[in-house]
């Protein structure tokens, strides 16, 4: 018991040492009752599950959880060729990956085996990928994570986390910011079916034996393993260092941003605050002053690239505009975002000037969500 309560000691103290008082004190006893429950079960550690875990926030979010000490596995069917995102983590020896897809029962059930709690990343990500491939789409983004959810009922798991995307929202009025009851208008396949699974999920309440929470996550930006250049922050980041030629469509619309570090922040808290504050619970994941309309981005990388040719255009494929309310974020769980969308443009610049992306033209399909390789 004295190993289980220095670990738990060590989590609260040291890997949340920026939380309230409180907070950390919450986290220590709900560590050591969630560790007196699994070795119950016979499950000896703490061992998440990261299903799509080598994808772009996959791969920063299992980075995190090793470094705080847990044991990964990552269940991942590397549709854009990202094997090099597993490997990488292979040298510790606490992360084990998996190939696999969510849509396959026997390919959930085996990577479930000693698995104490589940993070659900996998599926095809993002509105242009998804309206590309509608069939895919709709096999494994809804009828595969369906079957995926009713797999996870009766395993004895603690946490299973969903995450879902602030473009459930899809138009909202310039003076709203949309908090997690807000209405959902989702406009593409990817949020349409991201609602149905947040609706069948948060429906289990008396039906299942694990704690459920759904995670919208903002805009990804940031750097990662898997790192994507289709993704507004970055992608505009890059081709304005290039001097590439940008268009820039609807440059007044309004959409939130979130560093992948501070999602990685965010699945932890989820993993580890006592389970009332999470349990069948949604949460916006950003930060207020990361909702910025296109043209915010283009003064903060140009007050960098000053000299950067860019096109303002109207009339875009996307009409999404919204902005997000995170406060329930920090007040029930006291997490805080970090990282600015000018940190986002910084580190992204800092990498590009030293060399370390000169080659994303000659392997597109790994830097960005264009094409997959499935054959499910």
């Amino acid at each position: 018991m004295n190993d289980v309560r220095d670990r738990a000691q060590t989590i609260a103290q040291v890997f949340n040492a920026s939380a309230p008082a409180a907070i950390r004190s919450e986290i220590e006893e709900e560590y050591v009752a969630v560790a007196e429950e699994q070795r119950a079960r016979g499950r000896p550690d703490r061992r998440i599950l990261l299903i799509g875990g080598a994808g772009y926030v996959g791969s920063v979010i299992a980075g995190e959880l090793l470094d705080c000490g847990y044991s990964v596995r990552c269940l991942d069917l590397l549709l854009y060729r990202n094997d090099v995102c597993a490997l990488q983590l292979l040298r510790s020896p606490n992360y084990e990956f998996v190939f696999g897809d969510h849509c396959s029962p026997r390919s959930v059930h085996g990577a479930l085996e000693g698995i104490t709690d589940v993070v659900i990343l996998s599926g095809l990500v993002g509105d242009p990928i998804t309206k590309k491939y509608p069939d895919q789409s709709f096999a494994i983004n809804q009828r595969g994570m369906e079957n995926l959810i009713a797999g996870l009922k009766g395993r004895g798991l603690n946490r299973v986390v969903f995450v879902s995307t602030c473009s459930n929202y899809g138009l909202v009025p310039e003076t709203v910011l949309a908090g997690e009851d807000y209405e959902l208008r989702p406009l593409s396949l990817y949020a349409k079916a991201k609602v149905v699974i947040e609706t069948l999920l948060l429906g289990t309440r008396g039906q299942v034996d694990f704690t459920p929470t759904v995670l919208r996550f903002a805009t990804a930006f940031g750097l990662s393993p898997r790192m994507r250049f289709d993704l507004t922050v970055n992608q505009f980041t890059r081709e304005m260092y290039l001097r590439q030629p940008l268009a820039v469509y609807d440059a007044d619309t309004w959409r939130p941003y979130c560093h992948t570090k501070d999602f990685a922040g965010a699945v932890r808290r989820v993993l580890e605050i006592g389970r009332a504050r999470v349990a069948f619970e949604v949460f916006n994941v950003g930060r207020d002053d990361n909702n910025c309309t296109k043209r915010t981005i283009v003064d903060k990388i140009g007050k960098h690239l000053p000299d950067a040719p860019v096109e303002f255009k109207q009339h875009g494929s996307d009409p999404r505009n919204y902005r997000v309310d995170f406060a329930k974020l920090n007040r029930q769980l006291c997490f805080v975002p970090q990282y600015t969308v000018d940190d986002g443009i910084a580190e992204v610049l800092g990498a590009l000037r030293n060399r370390l992306f000169d080659r994303v033209d000659d392997n597109l399909a790994f830097y960005g969500n264009y094409e997959i390789h499935y054959d499910g």
